[in-house]
């Protein structure tokens, strides 16, 4: 929670606005509510299903409601400039996994950062390198990744990237 919190903080700052998916729970919560204490802009996306599961966070800068998952995610992806993903769990890895898949097609150029908090991410670069060892991907699949170890590393390379 605490590199989440930095994180919000960081990009309120930087003047970078957060897009994800509005919810008031979890590290995202913790990004979300860093990012308004510190002044910054947020844009939040939640499908109606997951308003009372996901604690829709109403007060962001823009909140938009979907009717489904698909629609959450195309409407995040398109407001973002580019993508981070934290730790987490399968939510996480079906956003990244998608992000990342689009990226490989040549459908977006869009940068994809891994903050990789502890090595959380290890066994999952792990298995990324198999994948690409084992003939399963280009070898210019993993170059998609930017992983950063820490969030001023994250920080520094969203910076280069705003447009």
């Amino acid at each position: 929670m605490e590199a989440a919190e930095s994180l919000g903080r960081e990009m309120a700052r930087a003047g970078i606005r957060l897009v994800y998916g509005a919810g008031d729970v979890g590290l995202m919560g913790g990004v979300a509510r860093a990012a308004q204490k510190a002044g910054g802009e947020t844009f939040g996306v939640i499908p109606v299903h997951l308003l009372d599961a996901e604690v829709g966070k109403h007060d962001l800068t823009s909140f938009v409601v979907t009717e489904t998952m698909h629609e959450r995610k195309k409407v995040m992806f398109m407001n973002a400039d580019a993508i981070v993903t934290l730790p987490g769990g399968p939510g996480s890895l079906d956003e990244l996994f998608e992000v990342l898949t689009w990226a490989q097609l040549g459908l977006h150029t869009k940068p994809i950062h891994l903050l990789n908090i502890q090595g959380y991410w290890d066994p999952l670069l792990a298995l990324l390198d198999k994948i690409t060892a084992e003939g399963f991907a280009d070898p210019s699949f993993r170059g998609l990744l930017h992983v950063h170890p820490s969030v001023e590393n994250a920080l520094r390379a969203l910076s280069t990237h705003q447009g």
